[in-house]
């Protein structure tokens, strides 16, 4: 079994929840999946709990096969195609609500984002512990997020993000905010997936493949790397080996052994999976991971909700609240409201300290346009033209000053041929820069290599 899925069983979604189309890695996502208990209603026959529980069991050992074999291809292309092809062949309600979400990953490392969200969306259901709408609360002003979220941890030793696995939207943020942290004095930097036994990504100053699972795709890796450049000490904290509430209590411990036992004034950011930062409540069989850091650590962390307000794959699912704020206020970059005292809303009070509000996504050529972190990054037009005719291709844009095995700043996939021999184009984004542009078929041959440079100031083309 590989090293993500050590959870197991405990997390299978309940009775009559599930995913959209085919899933993807059936460990952690899972589990953070039925903590939150947002999920589409997928199933029409009707089952018993147990039996729809029996149904999961046998999916994720049908998936967690598929995706060993999988990894037996050479490179992602040809382990994504089989993941295509085993999410074709079962379209059963519990084998779609596991594997939607390994899919999804592949989707994400291979930047077809769009598809990612669309493959693996969960409906943010209205709840009993939620608060009442920002928009009818009295005395709320929305802020930009990249600047309100400072006045709320610059007296913080700890602070806690989260991001939903398969809409790396959810991401951003977290990259942009990270230089404003370092200024703040915050010098630790912990992300959920890395492993413990990369010991040269510090001194490497990027992720490779065996540096961690979700740092596999570009921007969790622009994440971890950024971290690096700004002088942050990146540290490893998954739990390996344990499951549910004890993965949380040691990935809690393992924060406190590696930041504060060496140095009790260190100020941490942490990045993390949806309800593993929630600070009140039942999590599955225990409670989460921020819960045991509270209790063991005595520091209470800043935690930063950035799962529920986002937009879904249809607006039927987005949460009521979010819906009537983007069609009130129509905000371009994330945001969040604050009283006149500076006291953040939150949709759930009691679990998070603070709710992020995300633009819904637009696309460009296929591509999300908050792939530019608001800005940081340019729109570089590719042509498919670099495929010599060989589809599907693979496009990566690695640093010039990184090595081979590094994951690329951006990736993206031409996968057909136009029927009227038009060449297809897309964007890659990109900070300003120089990089190696490497051009990859299905079987990972190498059609072409490409310098490119990018300014700040001008559009790059690569053809």
């Amino acid at each position: 079994m590989h090293r993500i899925s050590t959870v197991l069983f405990a997390l299978l979604l309940p009775l009559g929840l599930a995913s959209a189309a085919p899933s993807e890695h059936a460990s952690t996502a899972l589990h953070d999946a039925d903590a939150d208990n947002s999920a589409k209603l997928t199933s029409k026959q009707p089952v018993s709990a147990a039996e729809w529980r029996a149904q999961q069991r046998a999916a994720f050992v049908k998936a967690e096969g598929i995706y060993t074999q999988a990894l037996k291809q050479k490179g992602l292309l040809a382990q994504y195609r089989t993941m295509q092809q085993a999410a074709a062949e079962d379209r059963t309600p519990a084998f779609r609500s596991i594997f939607s979400q390994y899919v999804s990953w592949y989707q994400t490392y291979l930047g077809d984002y769009a598809a990612a969200r669309n493959t693996h969306s969960l409906q943010q259901v209205s709840d009993t512990d939620d608060n009442t709408s920002p928009l009818s609360t009295p005395g709320l002003q929305q802020k930009p997020a990249v600047d309100a979220l400072l006045a709320l941890t610059k007296d913080r030793q700890a602070v806690f993000f989260n991001e939903a696995h398969t809409y790396p939207h959810t991401r951003i943020l977290t990259i942009e905010m990270l230089a404003r942290l370092r200024v703040q004095g915050f010098d630790t930097f912990a992300a959920e997936t890395l492993y413990e036994n990369d010991k040269d990504l510090q001194k490497r100053g990027y992720p490779i493949i065996k540096s961690g699972f979700y740092t596999q795709e570009p921007l969790y890796a622009e994440m971890v790397r950024e971290a690096i450049k700004l002088g942050f000490t990146v540290v490893a904290y998954e739990a390996e080996k344990a499951e549910g509430d004890a993965r949380e209590r040691e990935q809690a411990a393992t924060l406190i052994s590696r930041v504060f036992k060496k140095n009790p004034q260190a100020r941490l950011v942490v990045n993390a999976g949806f309800a593993h930062i929630q600070k009140a409540g039942k999590y599955l069989d225990g409670e989460s991971m921020a819960q045991h850091f509270k209790k063991l650590s005595s520091i209470d962390p800043l935690c930063i909700e950035q799962t529920m307000m986002v937009d879904h794959d249809t607006t039927a699912h987005d949460h009521p609240f979010y819906r009537a704020v983007i069609e009130y206020l129509h905000p371009l970059k994330p945001m969040i409201f604050v009283d006149g005292a500076g006291k953040p809303w939150s949709l759930r009070p009691n679990a998070y300290d603070v709710s992020v509000f995300f633009p819904p996504q637009e696309l460009r050529r296929d591509r999300p346009t908050w792939l530019d972190i608001d800005g940081l990054r340019k729109p570089v037009l590719v042509h498919q033209n670099l495929c010599q005719k060989q589809v599907p291709c693979l496009i990566e844009a690695r640093y010039a000053d990184e090595g081979k095995d590094a994951i690329p700043a951006d990736r993206l996939v031409f996968d057909h041929i136009d029927i009227l021999g038009e060449q297809a184009v897309s964007d890659l984004y990109l900070r300003p820069g120089n990089y190696r542009l490497t051009v990859s078929a299905l079987d990972e041959r190498v059609l072409a290599n490409q310098n490119l440079a990018v300014s700040a100031d001008t559009a790059a083309n690569a053809q």
